[in-house]
């Protein structure tokens, strides 16, 4: 039983009884014969995936202003273009390596600093990895599968999200898709050069995000050391060659990075030690599994923080992907995924255990894919470290290929009565489970869920009806059965593409009541865990918690009133410091993103900066490093963005790093580097945390230099900002020591 080529009239490959073929480099390939339909089909993809992505992109504004403001220092600077620095000042870098932030500094050094500058490659990267799906499916499975496949995955929410934002999870799902293709070519004829491809990729995808990069890596790597059509010396080899050339892509920027001399390089963000071996393998690595992330306040495996052992972080367990956070991001068509894979490894049961048969070669997909969906899944279900819901985009590529892939196949055995049943099953369930998610959003589209259960069902129904009524009415229920499924994630994508989404945390889709996991803040070097505010707080858009104004400043509500880390009623903060810049109920108000900005120090959002504050940070700015500093990457990034002028982050993100240290600040203000240190805003309870820095083990550091200006410098007022001008000491001499 083998996969013929779709004839020219059929939307799906059909089985044709043939003779395995000899083994060959083509073995598999549906490349042969192509429908007529199928390249303005896959034009038309392509085109609608580009239109949904790029669709009132400029909404958004700078979206994260904390990779954007390493964005735009790349742009003017190589040298924090190269390490990622948060300023051209190149005073400290973001906490992630710097590939993903390359592509958005080089449109911003041709184009000009804008938000469509630095987001219209990320939509670009969103339109690759369709097409990228497209091509690996269609491969093995024939047309109509792959653009299944790729109509999932464009509509899938979480992947609208981030690919119209600048995080680096777009970049890294582009690359995990490539590498997976570039595994499946390899299998197809044991062709080293798309391993060591597929190895490259994975470097590169290293550079972008570190060791998540690696999660897929294990069944990739056993497939192909079973599957391939070749001895196993030969395989063996050629994993190995992968291997080296995965160190090499990987491993020339850290190894040029740790060889480089600190003190002539900024300072590595998220590390306590300025190492990004220690930031790769402490806070983005095992302390993302374990939870006991170094530098993160709130972090580690705290007693009764989660009933599901998840720590300060929520729940974890094997229903985590279907919680209320996170289920409408990315579950909407996880269960037929896994229907669909298990249904496929049945089919292709009793093919060859070697991809030189098209069932083995097909079998072989399955698997790679498969594998990917399952590894990835488990680890972020049950991960006690930082999780948030759009981590999930990771996923979206290996549920579309799966589900494309699963249908295909069994609507070439939907003769049999097990094709059949099953195939309506997966219907069923699919349409049952987009009535549960939309029903999450009170008072959203409430026509919409019954619409699509009913017809979801009524498509199951037929479809079990399909083979004695004949094909059009098989196609037809088939019609309108995909409809059905794919109308509620469209309608969170469109919901997604038409509000603003901006700040560290964001979701796809309207808020949804309840839910438990993933909600999550960053804080302390890390992020505030769920439970310790609000849920549903802090999520994307005006109609989730962010402010209607757009990505920055503005009021926001926070609805409930808990306590957070070291108070009590929303009181404090770690080590009793007020929220925001503010102490008591006023600190709870103000970490909403009241006159300080989005969060405690402007933690989530930055604050807001005045025409006022943008003058004063422009005048005379070429006599400096940097035109100011303050506390936590987000303020000091709202500033920069703003004034266009480097502005030095104390402490890194939250002001937990540290760097610099209060000598080395001395320095920079007796050479007269810095002109002046931005405070916490008026009317906003006061310096607080805004100036006192995050907590962590390096919290100590930001609050030291704060206590050191505010003792030592004269304030001023500027645009609602407190400016501490560090050219004009109290002592009326020099700057003091």
């Amino acid at each position: 039983m083998t996969t013929a080529v779709p004839p020219m009239d059929s939307p799906f490959p059909e089985r044709a009884p043939a003779a395995p073929p000899a083994p060959s480099a083509t073995a598999g390939t549906a490349a042969a014969g192509r429908p007529r339909w199928e390249r303005p089909a896959y034009v038309a993809l392509l085109l609608a995936t580009a239109v949904l992505l790029l669709w009132n992109l400029g909404a958004s504004g700078y979206a994260n202003s904390f990779y954007s403001a390493a964005v735009q220092a790349g742009s003017e600077s190589w040298k924090a273009f190269f390490f990622g620095s948060s300023d051209a000042g190149n005073s400290i870098t973001v906490d992630k390596p710097p590939a993903a932030l390359w592509p958005m500094a080089l449109s911003v050094r041709l184009f000009g600093l804008g938000g469509w500058q630095i987001l219209v490659p990320q939509a670009l990267m969103g339109v690759g990895t369709t097409a990228v799906l497209y091509a690996a499916v269609r491969r093995h499975f024939g047309p109509a599968a792959a653009l299944l496949s790729g109509t999932v995955f464009a509509l899938t929410p979480v992947a609208a999200l981030m690919f119209r934002f600048n995080n680096p999870d777009a970049l890294l799902a582009l690359l995990m898709t490539v590498t997976v293709y570039c595994v499946l070519r390899a299998l197809d004829g044991a062709h080293t050069k798309w391993l060591v491809w597929a190895g490259v990729a994975v470097g590169f995808a290293f550079l972008t995000k570190t060791l998540q990069a690696f999660v897929i890596l294990p069944p990739l790597a056993l497939v192909y050391a079973v599957c391939a059509p070749t001895r196993l010396r030969r395989r063996l080899g050629q994993l190995l060659l992968a291997g080296a050339a995965m160190a090499v892509a990987g491993g020339w920027w850290v190894a040029i990075v740790e060889l480089w001399p600190a003190s002539s390089r900024p300072y590595i963000g998220g590390s306590q030690t300025n190492s990004f071996l220690e930031l790769t393998l402490g806070y983005n690595g095992l302390g993302r599994i374990n939870g006991n992330e170094t530098g993160s306040v709130g972090g580690g495996a705290r007693p009764g923080g989660g009933a599901g052992g998840g720590g300060g972080w929520g729940e974890t367990g094997i229903d985590r992907l279907f919680s209320a956070n996170i289920g409408g991001q990315i579950s909407w068509l996880l269960p037929a995924a896994l229907v669909m894979l298990v249904s496929g490894l049945v089919i292709t049961w009793r093919a060859r255990r070697a991809t030189d048969s098209l069932e083995g070669m097909a079998r072989a997909a399955f698997l790679v894919w498969g594998g990917a969906l399952l590894i990835t899944g488990l680890v972020f279900s049950y991960m006690q470290g930082i999780f948030h819901e759009y981590y999930t985009v990771a996923l979206a590529p290996f549920v579309a290929a799966l589900v494309g892939m699963g249908v295909a196949m069994l609507w070439e055995e939907r003769g049999s009565r097990a094709a059949a049943l099953t195939l309506s099953a997966t219907l069923a369930l699919t349409a049952w489970w987009s009535y549960v998610l939309l029903g999450r959003s009170t008072g959203y589209l409430p026509w919409l869920r019954w619409t699509v259960l009913v017809a979801g069902l009524l498509a199951a129904a037929a479809l079990l009806l399909g083979a004695r009524l004949g094909r059009r009415f098989a196609l037809g229920a088939a019609a309108l059965g995909l409809a059905a499924v794919l109308a509620g994630p469209l309608a969170y994508c469109l919901t997604t593409v038409d509000s603003t989404r901006g700040g560290s945390i964001v979701t796809a889709g309207p808020a949804v009541s309840g839910g438990r996991g993933g909600m999550g803040m960053r804080f302390g070097g890390g992020e505030l865990p769920p439970g310790t505010a609000p849920q549903g707080a802090f999520r994307g858009g005006p109609q989730q918690g962010q402010q209607a104004g757009g990505p920055q400043g503005g009021p926001r509500q926070v609805p409930g009133g808990q306590g957070f880390p070291g108070g009590q009623g929303g009181q404090g903060f770690p080590g009793g410091q007020g929220a925001a810049g503010g102490r008591g109920a006023r600190g709870a108000e103000n970490f909403a993103g009241g006159p300080g900005g989005g969060g405690p120090g402007g933690l989530l959002n930055g604050t807001k900066a005045g025409k006022e504050a943008t003058a004063a940070l422009r005048k005379d700015a070429g006599k400096y490093t940097w035109a100011a500093a303050a506390v936590g990457a987000q303020n000091a990034a709202s500033y920069q963005l703003a004034s266009g002028e480097p502005v030095m982050p104390v402490g890194g993100f939250n002001g937990s790093d540290p760097s610099p240290t209060l000598a080395a600040f001395q320095e920079y203000v007796r050479t007269g580097k810095i002109h002046y240190f931005i405070g916490g805003n008026e009317g906003a309870g006061g310096e607080g945390q805004a100036m006192r820095g995050g907590g962590g083990p390096g919290g100590g550091t930001s609050s030291a230099i704060s206590s050191w200006v505010q003792a030592n410098f004269r304030s001023t007022t500027v645009g609602g900002a407190t400016f501490y001008d560090l050219t004009a000491p109290l002592n009326g001499t020099s700057a003091p020591s």
